[in-house]
């Protein structure tokens, strides 16, 4: 058995030093709803544990430029009770709000979320939508990242040796926007998602669409933006038929897998489903704004 060391560095500057200069399997604990989950059913041996809970700016939401700069590591409940950041982004924090239960969530994080990169993970599909960007330090500086890059396959990053997520960054949300975030899984709650689909879109003054995003979870090796189904969407007023384009759009993107959960067909059609649903949320969302 593995000899675990724990290391609590209250700088960033420290837990990069620390997971940089692991020989072993090094592994960072943000909130371990994940990691202790998978050290406890011998999934993973880690060497070295590096708890970055204690690091300041990994935790908090703060105005920038218009937007929000999230930290990774700031928990579920944090993020959720935050007012001005769940006014912007309300799919957001309907993605954030399936984390687990609610004592599940007073510990978890995106920047956990994300980087445990399961492909049904509830946060990455709206964070996609919304276009964050992840902010990455390492051993060789910064590097500013969109979120849909980070996860490369079920449980693999981007990420390089020593390289920690930071924070988020979320952009100033234009007039007449909204976003939504729905998810299908056989029980009602406390599940992992069977597919979900997320969309972000804005309207002009006249009800056209100008920018829209839509990312899909569980049902590819990653959480996916699919650029098809939003170009389906700009440029219309969102009405029935760009919306049966953006539909049809985003089933020919998945690339789910047969298991006990759902078939690649069901997965397939109630994606469709999820994706009518979620953006007449989000198109109802950026009339209000408007």
């Amino acid at each position: 058995m593995t000899e675990l060391r724990y290391e609590a560095p209250e700088s960033l500057s420290a837990a990069v030093s620390l997971l940089a200069g692991a020989s072993g399997l090094s592994r960072v604990l943000a909130g371990g709803t994940d990691v202790i989950v998978q050290m406890e059913t011998d999934l993973i041996e880690p060497e070295l544990l590096v708890d970055i809970k204690k690091i300041p700016e990994l935790r908090g939401i703060s105005a920038e430029d218009g937007g929000f700069r999230v930290g990774a590591a700031t928990t579920g409940m944090q993020i959720c009770d935050h007012k001005a950041f769940a006014a912007a982004w309300p799919g957001v924090i309907e993605g954030v709000k399936l984390i687990g239960s609610i004592q599940v969530k007073g510990r978890a994080s995106m920047g956990g979320n994300l980087c445990n990169a399961s492909p049904g993970a509830d946060s990455v599909p709206p964070m996609i939508a919304a276009g964050a960007i992840a902010r990455v330090i390492g051993p060789n500086g910064l590097r500013e990242v969109p979120v849909e890059q980070i996860p490369t396959g079920p449980g693999k990053t981007s990420l390089g040796k020593g390289e920690i997520i930071s924070s988020f960054f979320f952009p100033a949300r234009p007039k007449g926007s909204g976003d939504a975030y729905q998810r299908f899984t056989p029980r009602t709650e406390m599940d992992i998602a069977v597919t979900g689909v997320a969309v972000n879109l804005t309207l002009d003054a006249k009800g056209i669409c100008t920018a829209a995003r839509v990312a899909i979870g569980a049902v590819a090796p990653t959480a996916l933006l699919v650029q098809a189904a939003a170009d389906a969407l700009i440029g219309t007023s969102v009405d029935e038929a760009a919306i049966e384009k953006m539909v049809a759009a985003t089933r020919a993107a998945c690339r789910p897998i047969d298991d006990k959960r759902g078939t690649k067909a069901f997965r397939i059609e109630v994606t469709g489903v999820l994706a009518k649903r979620v953006v007449a949320a989000a198109l109802e969302r950026a009339r209000a704004n408007g």
